[in-house]
């Protein structure tokens, strides 16, 4: 095979004042088997969300269950709470890098993640990191759909007098609870249909009314506690010294491998963004602040829990069950609800949809893209997935999840170091243009990913229990042993490793690129 550069270059692309890239009338190849309505560039004109839209769609996706209940995670491992949300403060800073770096091309070019992905992948070898983050989205989403489907069905029993859960069973749960997942299922389907700016609209509501939710939880249970609880004043079991530590990176890989995979399509929502100022301080007020903040209501509210129930209870949908306030199971219903389909439509569906339709993109478009991460939801049986986590969290997020620190790695240093944010729209949709390589694929791009990823994953291992037990699939020693010690940090060395191995890489066709970037209108 052989890479094809093309030998001239015409001025198809524009820039307003503010260094906003859009192609000129007529430049989009449409008839390009990589071209759709869907992925092309939005339109200067159509970039309309504010610093406002991007602070609620991560106020909105931030509270969620599974990220109210991280700072019991760290608990259990022995933090006190004061060290738990440090982490999780800190994890979030970091993770926000990423995300800022990556999301810088979608306010300037208008491109989703991966039509981004082509110019360091090639247009084939794109599809790659996009099915990686596709399959891990779908994963999610059936989880999130099942959860907050059960969410529902435990406060509709509650208010039932516990009647749903006497129900007739269907494949060894109530047929309520079949219901309530196949019309949560239904309704985050329905959204995602009317389009993205139909969820700009939804999460610019959804926001501020789970905020509204979490403090009335929290006012709820001060007041029934006439205060806080010991576990603000509970020590903790680690210290600041040596025990602390090798908990604490771990975990720390572990806080930020929770959002690292919106690091990866995050331009799939900042291709909408107003200008670069909407997306960075939208983005920089909503991640940190509200994952720092949401973590240290959790403790409030399960240290208040602690003193009424006698139990510290963290799962907030168990916490609001046990009131016997017809008004207040439906207000928390109605809450789970909002929460729960704002961050899966967000998270989990909008990705996978994009990754779909570059598969195919003149059989898929964003819609078809959508349902098909809503059939594969389902298909994947995550209420099995729930019962045997093991599998699930070992073998599918974790060793795939991790791989997208190494995805990461290789967009930042193509975008930022190769081409000093320089690109060719039209050429991304366009067989034997600037990214075509050779026959569509980067092999350099490949290299990068491969080596990147068996560092970060290859060592992954389970731990054994006293009694014997392996929390997960993996030899206690690692799959590979002498890789172990690099698999607690397997977001970080995948994204280091693979981002210096590109460059590298990539040295000798650096000036060509350059070459090219000049010929592109900026």
């Amino acid at each position: 095979m052989t890479e094809t550069v093309p030998t001239g270059s015409s001025i198809s692309q524009s820039a307003d004042p503010s260094g906003r890239i859009e192609l000129a009338p007529g430049a989009f190849p449409a008839e390009s088997p990589f071209a759709n309505e869907d992925l092309r560039p939005v339109p200067v004109s159509e970039r309309k969300w504010t610093t406002y839209n991007f602070a609620a769609l991560w106020i909105s996706m931030a509270h969620c269950i599974p990220s109210w209940t991280l700072a019991s995670g760290l608990v259990a491992l022995g933090m006190d709470w004061k060290q738990a949300v440090f982490t999780i403060a800190l994890a979030n800073i970091i993770v926000l890098l990423p995300m800022l770096a990556t999301g810088h091309a979608g306010p300037k070019y208008g491109i989703p993640f991966p039509v981004l992905a082509r110019a360091s992948f090639g247009l084939r070898g794109a599809n790659i990191p996009a099915l990686i983050r596709a399959a891990v989205a779908c994963g999610w989403f059936g989880i999130q759909t099942w959860i907050g489907g059960s969410g529902i069905f435990a406060l509709g029993s509650k208010l039932t007098g516990g009647e749903w859960e006497k129900a007739g069973q269907i494949a060894g749960n109530p047929w309520p609870l079949w219901l309530c997942f196949i019309l949560f299922w239904a309704l985050q389907i329905a959204i995602i249909y009317r389009g993205m700016d139909f969820l700009r609209h939804f999460e610019n509501w959804a926001a501020p009314f789970v905020i509204v939710g979490a403090l009335v939880l929290l006012i709820w249970i001060a007041v029934k506690a006439d205060g806080f609880g010991a576990l603000l004043d509970q020590p903790s079991k680690l210290g600041w010294g040596p025990d602390f530590w090798p908990v604490f990176f771990p975990s720390l890989m572990g806080m930020i491998g929770f959002w690292a995979t919106l690091s990866l399509n995050i331009p799939d929502f900042t291709r909408f963004g107003a200008s670069q100022k909407a997306q960075t301080w939208g983005q920089a007020l909503g991640l940190p602040t509200t994952m720092t903040l949401f973590a240290v209501l959790a403790v409030l509210v399960t240290s208040g829990s602690e003193v009424v129930y006698g139990e510290a209870i963290w799962d907030p949908v168990a916490l609001a069950a046990k009131t016997d306030s017809a008004f207040g199971l439906l207000f928390a219903l109605i809450i789970v609800l909002v929460a729960t389909i704002s961050v899966n439509i967000a998270a989990n569906v909008v990705s996978p949809a994009y990754d779909l339709a570059n598969l195919a993109p003149k059989l898929i478009n964003f819609r078809t893209g959508a349902l098909i991460t809503g059939v594969v939801g389902i298909l994947i049986f995550p209420w099995k997935l729930i019962s045997t986590p093991e599998f699930y969290i070992f073998t599918w997020l974790g060793v795939v999840g991790g791989l997208l620190g190494t995805v990461a790695g290789i967009l930042i240093a193509d975008y930022w170091i190769i081409r000093r944010t320089v690109l060719h729209l039209a050429d991304l949709y366009t067989p034997g243009g600037r990214y075509w390589y050779a026959s569509g694929w980067n092999w350099r791009a490949i290299a990068a990913f491969v080596v990147g990823g068996v560092l970060a994953v290859g060592g992954s291992y389970s731990t054994v229990s006293e009694d014997g037990v392996a929390s997960g699939p993996f030899p206690h020693d690692g799959m590979i042993p002498f890789l172990k010690p690099l698999a607690d940090y397997g977001w970080a060395v995948g994204l280091g490793t693979s981002m210096l191995l590109y460059v590298a890489l990539m040295a000798g066709e650096r000036k060509k690129v350059r070459e090219q970037a000049a010929k592109a209108t900026v």
